[in-house]
């Protein structure tokens, strides 16, 4: 899916409605969609639930028609439904007033404000659209603030009320969503700034509009079925080295765990065998390793059995847990020259890297989160995530020919001459130690498995925040480790695979 601007998005419906679309269509397309995704939502609800109203929070313009419309298929589909609408019917848009004149012949009850609407079920969110800049004005500032006092969940059509969509500035208050139900494209707004803070599960909508290519995005969001369709492809006649075949140069003595969670990561992902080197003095460290886990003692003075070890592979990773002495910092200037297999660099490599101690091989990925992308682009001041920020390491991967994983939520994926891609799943549990290492295990895994560089890192980035999703929604947020992440694998495969069965219907 596209991800624009409030302009880019304005200047393709224009183009839309050049070419036959017409406003009232959409808004009724949108509203069967938006009531679809309700309807899943509601099903969480219990029949003593259902009993509370649904709260339509309605602006003047063709959001709040959104809602309204939206609102008469809830009541043809039994549900209460509330209305809430400080604004006066002369003051909304065209579409707005036939919205909730329609809405009223269904039996819909609108009233000024949210103190007049008895303990909602959820909210449906539909006061300003993408056009929204600058301060919340009375009566929608306290209307906002009610709303987020509430903490009852919030759908929001478009964008949440409040948000600057384009660069995500909120100034007064915004609408805290739940899930925002993006129509025809994400906007970039949901990603700068506070956004990300706001926008709660974005859900893409394709409203099926004509794309103009006068429209030019630099960015793509990457969704369900999107990332489905890069699964790798499985024979009922494949042998472990076909599933694919992964090696480790990871881990020291101070720091055994991030290799081992790593190469327990590239295991459960789906490679047929996993190895790791690993330097004498952490023997004894891995007594307690995976079984199906295969161990290679190495010497750093011993860069060819390194060297040979890695390239039987069809994907090795390197970095996590290694360290930066002087020893590993000389291995890795022998070994990572030589290499002639799709890798990814991540932790200590990168430390190296940044240093440009080497360069890195054709099919690279690395996987820097912002400090260590600080590194890699030689800034003196810490980094946000900004526009500017995207084009540095979309720069960076042009001039260097890698792949590259900035970590973060969101995470971004670069890759030369392409757009950049935007993962929106994962669960803020995900931030804790660990949680890169298993990302590394499985990108490799994925190129162990015969995808592309780009691809495994699509695919690996949104298969671990499926992952940390899923997680969360049993355990919890506040309690998720690394391993957590590795253990609920299998619901995000089985998430994808039914994606993908589901477009092959």
């Amino acid at each position: 899916m596209f991800v624009l601007s409030a302009s880019q998005m304005n200047k393709l419906e224009d183009h839309a409605f050049k070419n036959g679309y017409q406003a009232a269509d959409l808004m009724e397309q949108a509203a069967i969609a938006i009531f679809a995704e309700l309807k899943n939502d509601l099903c969480q609800f219990s029949p003593q639930e259902l009993k509370n109203p649904i709260v339509l929070l309605c602006g003047k313009g063709n959001n709040g028609g959104d809602a309204f419309i939206t609102g008469c298929y809830l009541l043809e589909a039994g549900y209460l439904v509330l209305a809430v609408q400080p604004e006066e019917l002369k003051n909304c848009s065209a579409l707005c007033q036939a919205a909730r004149k329609r809405f009223e012949l269904k039996g819909g009850k609108v009233v000024c404000s949210f103190e007049e609407a008895p303990f909602a079920l959820l909210i449906l969110d539909g006061l300003f659209g993408i056009g929204f800049k600058g301060e919340v004005q009375p009566p929608y500032l306290d209307l906002i603030k009610r709303a987020n006092r509430s903490k009852k969940p919030i759908i929001s059509i478009d964008t949440p009320s409040g948000l600057d969509s384009s660069n995500g500035f909120v100034q007064t208050i915004a609408i805290e969503a739940t899930k925002t139900l993006c129509l025809g494209a994400a906007k970039t707004g949901f990603f700068f700034n506070k956004g990300w803070s706001h926008v709660g599960k974005i859900q893409p909508i394709d409203l099926g509009l004509p794309f103009s290519s006068q429209i030019k995005s630099d960015y793509r969001l990457l969704t369900l079925k999107s990332a489905s369709s890069l699964l790798p492809l499985l024979t009922r006649d494949r042998h472990k080295y076909q599933a694919g075949s992964v090696t480790a140069l990871a881990g020291s003595f101070s720091m055994p765990g991030a290799a081992l969670l790593a190469c327990l990561s590239a295991l459960k992902a789906g490679s047929g065998i996993v190895k790791l080197l690993y330097p004498e003095e952490m023997a004894s460290l891995l007594t307690n390793s995976p079984l199906e886990l295969i161990k290679l003692c190495y010497r750093y003075e011993d860069a060819p059995f390194a060297i040979t070890a890695l390239n039987e592979a069809k994907a090795c990773f390197i970095g996590p847990g290694l360290g930066r002495e002087s020893q590993v910092k000389a291995l890795l200037k022998s070994v990572i020259p030589a290499l002639n297999i799709p890798t990814v660099l991540d932790a200590d490599a990168l430390f190296f890297l940044a240093e440009k101690e080497f360069l890195p091989t054709a099919n690279t990925i690395i996987t820097p989160h912002l400090g260590e992308m600080q590194r890699l682009l030689q800034s003196s001041s810490p980094l946000e995530i900004s526009p500017n920020l995207l084009k540095e390491c979309q720069q960076y991967v042009e001039k260097y020919a890698v792949t590259l994983v900035l970590k973060g939520s969101p995470t971004f994926i670069f890759h030369p001459q392409q757009p950049i891609f935007i993962s929106p799943v994962g669960d803020p549990g995900m931030a804790t130690a660990g949680s890169g290492d298993v990302l590394t295990g499985l990108i490799a895994s994925l190129l162990s498995q015969g995808l592309c560089c780009h691809d495994a890192a699509k695919l690996g980035v949104y298969l671990h925040g499926l992952a940390g999703e899923h997680a969360a929604s049993i355990l919890c947020s506040y309690s998720l480790l690394a391993t957590d992440l590795i253990a609920y694998f299998f619901a995000a495969y089985k998430k994808l695979i039914a994606a993908k069965y589901e477009q092959e219907a």
